[in-house]
């Protein structure tokens, strides 16, 4: 999808996909953190929320599936500029619409948000899929770590804004802002875009991705990231209610705790290419997701809120590695990496932003840190599928 590249532009590549992640990963952590806010200013339950975090879905999984073919017909920079302008226009609409405690208008805001950041998640992972291969060393990972390190830096705005009672409001229309600028101006220094080799575009583009959802390996790759990326999203937007909800923690506490989590996966993710090139992708994804189990059950059984910090950052460590490595095996053939990285992405995201909202209802009738431990079952399945994952060239 690329035309011939210097290794100076793939090094400003590199360095633009790793700024677009991290803004990213700010706008989810700015949202995410602060989550028990929205339930106080709509006054609604953990159900209800989930039912707010489901349009998210909802309009996420709407992007997902054509997120490929957009990004065959503009680019990965052009897509990314249009996802960032679509998630910065609804989290303006999110703010008008909680400013006026109105569920509706949240909802429809929220449906908007989740076309956006669906786009721009498959996006940017193609544009690092592509970097990483021309690089010729595992990278995403790193990539992977700044979206979590913008997350770690909107988690800690949020709950220093927070404790100050700075409103979300005012928050999201900064961070709304933010999000038009930098993503108008990093995706200039992408891989330059040829249209005519672009994967997804034409009949053979579509082809290709025909082929990719018929591929098994592909598709087993899909259901490990959805088992993995579950156990990734259940933390990010439940972590801060389940301490508030479960061990009468204060809201900017919660927001801390979601905070270590995220933390621990932005370290785990910086670090973790060295581990995957010296052990191999399928005994770090086993370990990863071994190390995820503990962190969970630490975090719902813990009586103090030391212990659940310990479980959260347990949890991240283990959440960390599974869908960079994903996105990676997915893209061990060149030729195909794009649709087969779209593929993945669409299954990975499924359980990233369909799952938390039905932790959501199933918290109504448990409470939300016992809910929790349903993501124990698809933790399970993609420790056991993890094997797919295994390199091409080593099968």
């Amino acid at each position: 999808m690329t035309s011939t590249a210097t290794d100076s532009q793939v090094k400003a590549a590199a360095g633009a996909t790793f700024l677009v992640f991290g803004i990213n990963g700010l706008v989810f952590a700015s949202w995410a953190a602060r989550i028990p806010a929205v339930t106080d200013m709509l006054h609604i339950t953990a159900g209800q929320m989930g039912t707010l975090l489901l349009c998210v879905a909802v309009g996420s999984l709407i992007a997902l599936p054509t997120a490929g073919f957009v990004v065959g017909k503009i680019g990965t920079a052009n897509t990314v500029r249009s996802a960032g302008l679509v998630a910065a226009a609804a989290g303006v609409g999110v703010a008008l619409s909680l400013m006026a405690e109105s569920v509706p208008a949240t909802a429809i805001a929220l449906f908007f948000f989740g076309i956006g950041i669906g786009l721009w998640d498959v996006s940017q992972n193609i544009e690092g899929a592509d970097v990483e291969h021309r690089l010729g060393r595992t990278i995403m990972p790193q990539f992977h770590a700044a979206f979590s390190g913008g997350a770690f830096v909107g988690a800690l705005i949020g709950a220093g804004l927070s404790t100050l009672g700075v409103g979300l409001p005012a928050h999201l229309l900064v961070i709304a802002c933010v999000v038009a600028v930098l993503t108008t101006v990093a995706p200039r220094y992408f891989l330059p875009h040829t249209a005519s080799a672009a994967p997804v575009g034409g009949d053979s583009a579509h082809a290709a991705g025909r082929s990719a959802w018929r591929d098994g390996r592909t598709l087993l790759i899909g259901v490990v990231v959805l088992g993995a990326t579950l156990t990734e999203g259940a933390g990010n937007d439940w972590i801060a209610k389940a301490a508030v909800d479960g061990l009468g923690a204060e809201q900017s506490t919660g927001a801390l705790l979601f905070a270590a989590f995220v933390l621990a996966m932005t370290a785990m993710r910086f670090f973790g290419g060295r581990a995957i090139d010296a052990y191999g992708r399928v005994a770090v994804l086993r370990a990863s997701m071994a190390a995820a189990a503990a962190g969970l059950c630490l975090f719902v059984f813990a009586g103090t809120i030391w212990l659940a910090a310990a479980g959260a950052v347990l949890w991240g460590v283990g959440a960390a590695l599974a869908f960079p490595i994903g996105m990676s095996a997915a893209a061990d053939d060149p030729g195909k990496a794009a649709a087969r990285v779209s593929v993945v992405s669409t299954l990975g995201y499924v359980a990233f932003l369909a799952g938390p909202p039905l932790l959501g209802y199933l918290g109504d009738a448990t409470g939300i840190r016992t809910a929790l431990l349903a993501i124990g079952v698809p933790i399970l399945v993609a420790l056991l599928l993890a094997r797919a994952a295994k390199p091409l060239a080593a099968r």
